[in-house]
C-alpha cells in the first residue's frame, strides 16, 4: 500500500466485450503450490485460523445495484493443517450463508459476527472442498489506523452502485468467506456477473467477458497464490485499454468518466522497466491497473489498485505498487508484525526513483531522516507498532532510510544482488523476519541481528545515533 501522507490509445476497448470467450483453467490437479503454514496472526489474533490452509478459492459474485445485494457461491478446497470438530473462517455479518456444503454433504454453520464456524470434523493433512451459498449488501469494516485514506476496509459500494476493494491488513472477509491472515496464500478463479454497463474487475488473467442480454459476465484466473489481502474486487463502467511491456500484458481499466487519467496509467511500462533494471523480470504473467473512487492504492496481486486522486495515479505511487509485486506480493510477511518487509523495500524504490526523476521534491530518501524519529515515537518502532496504527509513517520511512544504510554496509553491488534474489528465494510464499535475515547474514559473512535489530525494535532512532 502508498503511504498517502509522502509528499506535500492503443485501442480503449469499449463494454461490448474484449473478443475472449475461453473457459477459465481449472486449478491444477497438484495444489501443492498453494500449501502454506498458518499461524495465527500476533497482531490481529481474531483474523484467520490456523487450522485451515485455503489451497484454491474458486468465486462467483452476482451484483445487484438495485436491491444492493451481493450474491455469491464459492467453492473453496483447503488443507486442515490439524484433528479437529470444527474450523472457522472469517465473513463478514452482512452476509447470510443459505447453503453450505463440506465434500458434498451439508453441514451446519454458525455465522456470529464476523466468525463463520462450520460443525464438521476434520483430519490433519486431509484435503477438503467447503461449498457456500449467501447473500446480503456487502459494508467495509473500521481500518485499525489514524490514517486518512483507509478508514473501512474491504467492499465498500457507492451511490453510483459501483464496488470497490482496499482490504490491507483484513476486510477481504466482506465479501468472501475466506481465511483472512497473511501466512495463507490460495490460488482464485473469479466469475463476475452485473447488469451492463458495469463491469467486474479482479486479479489475474481476463479470460472470458460476455455481454448478453443486458448481463456482463468476467471470468478471472490467478495462478500465482496470494494473500487474502492481496485479491481485489471492482465492479463499474469500466473501459478497457491494452498495453504492453515487452512480451507482458498489460491492462489498464478507468472509469468511462475518467478516460483523462489514461495519461498517467500509460507511464506504467516505463516506470516497468527501471524496476526490473533492479529487481530482475517482473515475476508474474499479466499485470493489469484498475481506478477506483479512493484515495489510497494498494498493490492488488497482477491487478493494482490505485486511487483515482492525482496522488494515487501518480508515477511514483505506481513504481511502489509495482515494487510490490516482488515485495509483499511474490513473498509476504506471515504475520503483520512484519508489515516493514513489504513497505521498507517498495518505499526505498520509491525514494530512489524520486532521486533520479526529481519530479517530487521533499520525497527523496534523504530528506525522510528528518521525520523518522517523530514517526518512531508516535506509532512505535517499525517491528514492533502500535496494533491501533497500521500502515503509519514509521513502517515506511524509517526500513526504507534501513536499506539505506544496509546498502552501503555491504555496497552496492552485494546490496542490489541481494535484493534481486530475495523474492526469488522465497517465490510464492510467506515468511518472516528471522528467515530473512539470516538468509542475509549467510549471504553476506555478516552478524546483522544487532542492525536490525536497532532500526525494526529499537524506541530510540538510529538515525539519531
Amino acid at each position: 500500500m502508498t503511504r498517502v501522507a509522502v509528499a506535500s490509445t492503443i485501442l480503449a476497448m469499449t463494454l461490448s466485450g474484449c473478443g475472449q470467450d475461453a473457459d477459465p483453467e481449472p486449478p491444477d490437479d497438484d495444489l501443492a503450490i498453494a500449501h502454506s503454514e498458518p499461524r495465527e496472526d500476533s497482531v490481529y489474533p481474531e483474523a484467520g485460523d490456523p487450522g485451515v490452509d485455503s489451497l484454491h478459492y474458486d468465486l462467483t459474485l452476482d451484483w445487484a445495484p438495485v436491491t444492493r445485494t451481493l450474491t455469491g457461491s464459492q467453492e473453496l478446497t483447503f488443507r486442515a493443517t490439524e484433528d479437529a470438530d470444527h474450523f472457522q473462517l472469517d465473513l463478514g455479518k452482512t452476509l447470510e450463508v443459505s447453503e453450505a456444503t463440506l465434500d458434498g454433504d451439508s453441514v451446519e454453520v454458525e455465522h456470529d459476527g464476523k466468525d463463520l464456524v462450520v460443525r464438521a470434523p476434520v483430519t490433519e493433512d486431509t484435503e477438503y472442498v467447503l461449498t457456500l451459498d449467501y447473500a446480503g449488501t456487502p459494508a467495509p469494516v473500521p481500518a485499525p489506523t489514524t490514517r486518512g485514506d483507509m478508514s473501512g476496509l474491504g467492499l465498500t459500494t457507492t451511490p453510483r452502485d459501483t464496488l470497490w476493494t482496499m482490504q490491507e491488513p483484513y476486510g477481504a472477509y466482506t465479501w468472501y468467506a475466506v481465511n483472512d491472515q497473511p501466512s495463507d496464500k490460495a490460488l482464485y478463479d473469479f466469475t463476475v456477473t452485473a447488469p451492463s454497463p458495469l463491469v467486474g474487475i479482479a486479479n489475474g488473467e481476463l479470460v472470458s467477458r460476455t455481454d448478453e442480454a443486458g448481463v456482463t459476465t468476467t471470468k478471472w484466473h490467478l495462478d500465482s497464490p496470494a494473500s487474502s489481502y492481496l485479491t481485489t474486487l471492482a465492479v463499474g463502467d469500466y473501459v478497457l485499454t491494452e498495453d504492453s511491456s515487452g512480451d507482458l500484458p498489460i491492462t489498464y481499466w478507468l472509469p468511462r468518466n475518467r478516460q483523462w487519467q489514461l495519461e498517467d496509467l500509460r507511464r506504467t511500462p516505463r516506470l516497468l522497466s527501471w524496476l526490473e533494471k533492479r529487481l530482475g523480470p517482473y515475476p508474474f504473467d499479466s499485470l493489469g491497473l484498475v481506478v477506483v473512487p479512493s484515495a489510497s492504492a494498494m498493490e492488488t496481486q497482477t491487478m493494482i489498485t490505485l486511487g483515482n486522486t492525482d496522488y494515487a495515479t501518480g508515477p511514483d505511487t505506481i513504481v511502489h505498487e509495482l515494487a510490490h509485486q516482488w515485495y509483499g506480493d511474490l513473498v509476504t510477511p506471515n504475520d503483520w508484525r512484519d508489515l516493514w518487509m513489504n513497505e521498507g523495500m517498495a518505499m526505498y524504490l520509491q525514494g530512489l526513483w524520486n532521486d533520479e526523476s526529481t519530479q517530487c521534491p521533499g520525497c527523496s530518501v534523504e530528506e525522510w531522516q528528518w521525520s523518522e524519529p517523530g514517526d518512531r515515537f508516535e506509532s512505535g518502532p517499525p517491528g514492533d507498532y502500535d496494533p491501533d496504527e497500521f500502515g503509519e509513517n514509521n513502517v515506511y520511512y524509517g526500513p526504507a532510510l534501513m536499506w539505506d544504510a544496509f546498502r552501503t554496509l555491504v555496497g552496492d553491488d552485494t546490496f542490489w544482488r541481494l535484493t534481486r534474489e530475495w523474492p526469488q528465494e522465497q517465490a510464492d510464499h510467506s515468511t518472516d523476519r528471522e528467515t530473512w535475515i539470516a538468509w542475509l547474514e549467510e549471504e553476506t559473512g555478516r552478524d546483522l541481528d544487532a542492525f536490525f535489530d536497532e532500526w525494526l525494535m529499537s524506541p530510540d532512532s538510529p538515525v539519531d545515533s
